[in-house]
């Protein structure tokens, strides 16, 4: 059977908030079509470029920043390089002028409210998150790039699939289910991370696979120092308030630090009770996917909208573990790699098509079995674990109040954080040869759901909380 090849660092991606499928995807693709106008058409030749953006993006898009996203794109701006400060400034400056600077290159004529079309009632076939660039050129011909961005920030152009793009690689450990992966950790003896490890060395070098790793680490970790000590009110219109700096504030008790290694000694200097590292969990998700809402430097985990869980538990395993070590951190997100990329080939990871369970439920599966093995578990507790978290996640709706991925976006991350390490205790304290259930089965059950689940839960704000709680009333 063919398998599908995914890097860990297709799983992990460093970008902006608030989105991976609405912000980051429509980002990339629309440097997906200015590589193509530089190879084809040349950038210097077009004079115009339509944005058009269908179902889930249409209908979110703006609390998601679709929008910005496809002009930041189309000047040829990098989500994983961008100073997040130039982003309004740079907005405004198309507005006011109505010019956007293609491919860096040229200024074509651009007024984001004529040449950004939201068709709220058509959706393409393929995907809910479907957007088409449509560029004419000095001469009078017209072009046409349809992508569609299918969750976790990956693009797929039309007519093409993910498998055409990822079979050419041959992994030493190919794996399409849990099952594959337990095979190969059974016949060598390896842990998950070692089975990843070794795949990963396909692309990469050993040196290139733990700096990267490290990286995404580091930019997890400022994300989250950043998010706790910001204050003020999130963007957006809903007046929803930071509550990871007071919460912060409260924890730290008023002592002094000036860096996060300092602030991880004050920590854990507060002690080791239930409720203090219960609060804390949940501040580091709050940290993270607060700094998401506003537009921050984020990593997918394997989603934007999800981005909380991860570090939240990582940093637990750190603080509160003594997991500090870069080969631990290193572990833990290999592992946690490898059940995102299961659930994707499996299911989804977009909730567009699944739902919340897709997003908050991978993170959550994702955390616990990574948790798991870098706590000493074995590989089948692993597995054990990230089936618990996500058959606690299943019919988890997606309904974001005015589009935007706050309410109830933001708590939701610090639910997936708290299920994560749960699960990962019952497995460790369990033995997974009497388990009813598989992580085969749940990612089945999963997918089984979200084709059952009606369209208005999947992102659309047109069901739930979303049409429940009026704009700028909600009591978060």
């Amino acid at each position: 059977m063919p398998h599908e090849a995914i890097s860990v660092f297709d799983m992990f991606k460093i970008g902006v908030g608030p989105s991976s499928s609405h912000t980051l995807g429509p980002w990339k693709a629309a440097l997906q079509c200015i590589n193509t106008m530089q190879q084809t058409i040349h950038v210097e030749q077009v004079t115009t470029v339509t944005v058009l953006l269908y179902g889930s993006l249409a209908k979110t898009g703006k609390g998601h920043g679709t929008d910005i996203a496809v002009m930041l794109g189309l000047c040829g701006k990098h989500p994983e390089t961008i100073d997040v400060n130039s982003i309004n400034p740079s907005i405004q400056h198309i507005k006011d002028t109505n010019t956007l600077l293609l491919g860096n290159e040229i200024a074509i004529e651009f007024n984001p409210s004529i040449n950004i079309q939201f068709l709220y009632k058509e959706t393409l076939p393929f995907h809910p998150n479907g957007m088409s660039f449509v560029i004419t050129t000095k001469d009078g011909q017209q072009f046409t790039e349809t992508y569609f961005s299918i969750g976790g920030g990956f693009v797929i152009k039309e007519g093409e699939t993910e498998a055409n793009k990822n079979t050419m690689v041959n992994l030493p450990f190919p794996i399409n289910t849990s099952n594959d992966l337990l095979h190969w950790c059974m016949k060598t003896g390896m842990h998950i991370y070692d089975v990843v490890f070794e795949n990963e060395l396909t692309w990469h070098t050993e040196a290139d696979i733990n700096n990267g790793l490290l990286k995404i680490w580091h930019t997890m970790r400022d994300c989250m120092y950043r998010g706790c000590h910001a204050s003020g009110e999130l963007p957006g219109g809903l007046q929803v308030k930071r509550r990871a700096f007071n919460l912060n504030k409260k924890l730290t008790n008023n002592n002094t630090y000036t860096n996060y290694e300092e602030w991880q000694t004050v920590i854990k200097q507060g002690g080791s009770g239930f409720q203090y590292i219960l609060d804390w969990v949940s501040c580091f998700a709050l940290a993270v996917n607060e700094e998401n809402a506003a537009f921050g430097r984020v990593v997918t985990a394997p989603t934007n909208g999800a981005a909380g869980v991860i570090p939240a538990v990582l940093q637990y395993f750190i603080t509160f573990c003594n997991g500090n070590t870069d080969e631990q951190i290193i572990q833990f997100l290999l592992t946690a790699s490898e059940i995102g990329s299961i659930f994707k080939k499996g299911a989804t990871i977009s909730a567009a098509m699944g739902g919340c369970q897709a997003e908050i439920g991978v993170s959550s599966a994702m955390a616990a079995g990574a948790l798991t093995e870098v706590l000493g578990g074995s590989q089948k507790q692993a597995l054990m674990a990230a089936e618990i978290a996500m058959e606690h996640h299943l019919g988890l709706t997606c309904d974001p109040i005015g589009g935007l991925v706050q309410i109830p976006c933001i708590e939701r991350n610090t639910m997936g954080a708290i299920k994560a390490i749960t699960a990962s205790q019952l497995a460790l304290q369990s033995t997974p040869d009497f388990a009813k259930v598989s992580l085969d089965k749940v990612v089945k059950t999963m997918w089984e759901t979200a084709l059952d689940m009606n369209t208005k839960y999947k992102e659309t704000a047109d069901g739930g909380l979303a049409v429940n709680v009026p704009l700028g009333l909600s009591e978060c």
